[in-house]
């Protein structure tokens, strides 16, 4: 597994891993949207590769479908089972790319982990560059690596974050990361979801 940067349109691979798990259980689009929450404009446009979807977004998808996070990603993964240990070398990640984030999900091959970890970048640079806030059962861990970063929470003060810098939250509360300054911050994050998910 590697960077998919230099695929011809990592959207289009995803649409069709999507479009994939949904016919392997016989759905429609409709059957999707009632189970996952999701409007089926949504997946119809994640399916045929012209939208990406969020971090919250993928975790209601996944739910829906009843697979691991992991499987829009890889069509077969191994599951994490006690002992296992796992490398993700430098550039060992798939991407999924939204208009604020870019997402680099590690270790897509293994299913059934605790956690997720992401790296990325983040490419908005104020609250008015979302459409709404995202949340998610679970809890979530975020530390900037490069950059600064402004975390947005719902009913609370903008919390701002420099290089070094952590925090540890509800992600069920709505929440937004945008960077400071002129360049995309860089930044490690890690979501637990919540019991039952």
């Amino acid at each position: 597994m590697t960077d998919t940067t230099d695929a011809p349109n990592p959207r289009a691979d995803f649409g069709r891993r999507l479009r994939q798990l949904r016919r392997d259980n016989g759905w429609t689009l409709a059957e999707v949207s009632e189970r996952s929450g999701l409007a089926i404009s949504t997946i119809s446009k994640a399916e045929r590769g012209v939208i990406s979807l969020t971090y919250d977004r993928l975790s209601q998808l996944a739910r829906g479908l009843g697979v691991d996070l992991a499987a829009f990603f890889n069509a077969e993964g191994q599951s994490f089972e006690p002992g296992s240990f796992a490398v993700a070398r430098k550039g060992e990640f798939k991407r999924q790319e939204t208009k604020n984030y870019v997402y680099e999900m590690l270790f897509p091959d293994m299913w059934n982990k605790a956690m997720t970890p992401m790296m990325g970048s983040l490419k908005a640079r104020e609250f008015m560059d979302f459409e709404d806030f995202v949340r998610h059962p679970g809890q979530e861990f975020l530390v900037v690596l490069e950059g600064a970063v402004t975390v947005f929470a719902e009913g609370r003060e903008p919390v701002h974050l420099a290089a070094g810098d952590s925090i540890y939250f509800d992600s069920a509360v709505g929440h937004l990361y945008a960077s400071d300054g002129e360049q995309d911050a860089r930044i490690l994050v890690v979501c637990v979801p919540g019991p039952g998910v």
